[in-house]
């Protein structure tokens, strides 16, 4: 069985910093893109930042320059550095990777942590 595991949301004041980790165990194949979301109250989860197992990265306009993702494919654990955060940056954020289980083929399947609430706050 395959899980996420996220660490390292809180409280903190505007312009601060947070660093999230979310650690892929389990049975694993390999790990392919992985990536961090957030949902607001009353608003859609959408897509922060992803970054493939080669490296390469992308984010949403509104933490460009601010946020960044990157990535330990020793340790399938994928990190989110937060800088400069504002106040709408408050959500819950939840890891996703998209993962192959040995014994499944080639095929992968969409795994998601269960997610880390991040709260900006003066």
């Amino acid at each position: 069985q395959v899980q996420l595991v996220e660490s390292g949301g809180g409280l903190v004041q505007p312009g601060g910093s947070l660093r999230l980790s979310c650690a892929a165990s389990g049975s694993i194949f390999r790990v392919n893109v992985m990536g961090w979301y957030r949902q607001a109250p009353g608003k859609q989860r959408e897509l922060v930042a992803g970054i493939s197992s080669g490296g390469s990265t992308n984010y949403a306009d509104s933490v460009k320059g601010r946020f960044t993702i990157s990535r330990d494919n020793a340790k399938n654990t994928v990190y989110l550095e937060m800088n400069s955060l504002k106040p709408e940056d408050t959500a819950v954020y939840y890891c996703n990777a998209d993962i192959i289980p040995r014994g499944f083929g080639l095929s992968s399947l969409y795994y998601w942590g269960q997610g880390t609430q991040v709260t900006v706050s003066s």
